[in-house]
């Protein structure tokens, strides 16, 4: 039985893990999900590790809501780069899934992206661990999670 690992944090304004947890739950069975909340994304980092290293997890999505100012996006990228180390430290994956308040401009459109990012980000954490064959089909096609599709350049052969 797979194990997945969901972090979310007190900071976000949504809570993007439920809707995670939601979009992983309508896959079926095969896995067990561990959560933990922390309280900011630069805490992600070692909590992703701890859940590795802990809960003995195949895969840690890391949820987070960087706020609107600059100050933020300077947080989310170190948080990021935490993340991209604490995985390659396990070697295993870690899905980051950060919804930045500036990308909506209103509470409700917040609320929608954040849910829908998660949703989608969680289902690419599934097919990381179930259906690799769906990831590889998709390849080119300009998925995008959260916001409509980009759609390719040219069709992928």
């Amino acid at each position: 039985m797979k194990r997945i690992g969901i972090l979310d944090t007190t900071f976000a304004r949504v809570d993007m893990a439920a809707a995670a947890v939601r979009a992983l739950n309508e896959r079926g069975t095969g896995f067990r999900i561990f959560r933990r909340t922390v309280p900011g994304i630069k805490d992600l980092p070692v909590a992703a590790r701890e859940m590795f290293r802990r809960e003995d997890v195949d895969l840690v999505l890391a949820l987070g809501m960087p706020g609107r100012a600059e100050y933020d996006r300077t947080c989310a990228h170190e948080a990021s780069l935490g993340l991209i180390w604490a995985g390659l430290l396990e070697s295993r994956p870690i899905v980051e899934c950060f919804v930045f308040e500036s990308e909506a401009s209103t509470d409700r459109e917040l609320d929608r992206l954040a849910r829908r990012r998660a949703e989608e980000h969680a289902l690419n954490a599934y097919a990381m661990l179930f259906r690799p064959q769906d990831l590889h089909r998709a390849r080119g096609s300009g998925l995008r999670q959260g916001f409509p599709d980009a759609g390719a350049v040219r069709p992928v052969r």
